[in-house]
């Protein structure tokens, strides 16, 4: 396990404490002129054998811990592809990062957090949740030194002009579905718009898929020379162990 690097930064001015936008965690990063989203590498250096959820990976580690194997090292990436609740919130990785910084270390990278700008979100509310994903991923992977991969989220089209900003063209990303309602064909529209509008703007080598990647939507994107590679989810074992079929 890699050293973790000290906590924060001394406030600028006199009685003005830091309690909520973890500036720390921006230090040095080059930030969008107009949105003030910051740029966040990607540092992996391949792709996952596996994504498991915050929760998964937190059992884990309590497992290891109980068992007294405190530099353990499990290689999957952790993701934060369910309920908010599960990583968000007070007691979530954003304001407990010292708590978060304790299990992810132990793993072999992240994918940035999934924190919903859902498209019923009041729409500063979703520039913030874009904000703090880039944020905690240059943190984690530019400051701290360990391996990051952006996770890529939208909705209507006016969240495409920042919800792609600081992730680097011809890169490896990731997009999940487990939560996109795309077996409802009236939801579609959202996510495949979108991801087309993704691919125009930052030209990804690699689409990692957490979730079912049966759609119409990712055969056009194979046609298109892109590689797409899906990780089954929690819900997608689930299904499949129940119907016996291929998810």
């Amino acid at each position: 396990m890699k050293k973790i690097a000290s906590s924060g930064v001394k406030t600028p001015r006199k009685n003005c404490q830091d309690i909520w936008w973890n500036a720390f965690m921006v230090r040095g990063a080059n930030f969008n002129k107009k949105y003030d989203i910051p740029d966040c590498p990607t540092t992996a250096k391949g792709k996952p054998k596996n994504i498991l959820t915050y929760s998964e990976a937190k059992s884990i580690y309590k497992k290891e811990l109980a068992k007294g194997n405190k530099n353990f090292f499990f290689d999957a990436y952790v993701g934060f592809f369910e309920d908010d609740q599960n990583f968000d919130g007070t007691g979530g990785i954003w304001f407990k990062w010292k708590y978060a910084l304790r299990i992810l270390p132990h793993f072999a990278g992240i994918i940035t957090p999934d924190f919903s700008t859902n498209r019923d979100f009041p729409y500063f509310l979703r520039g913030w949740n874009t904000y703090r994903m880039r944020a905690f991923g240059y943190w984690y992977g530019t400051i701290l030194g360990y391996e990051v991969i952006n996770n890529v989220r939208w909705n209507t089209e006016e969240s495409w002009k920042w919800c792609f900003l600081g992730i680097p063209k011809n890169s490896v990303v990731c997009v999940g579905t487990v939560a996109s309602n795309l077996k409802n064909v009236g939801h579609r529209p959202y996510f495949e718009n979108g991801i087309r509008e993704m691919i125009r703007v930052l030209q990804p080598k690699t689409i990692l898929v957490v979730g079912s990647a049966r759609y119409p939507i990712f055969d056009e994107i194979r046609a298109m020379g892109i590689e797409v590679v899906p990780y089954m989810s929690r819900t997608n074992a689930a299904f499949q162990a129940k119907r016996g079929a291929h998810v």
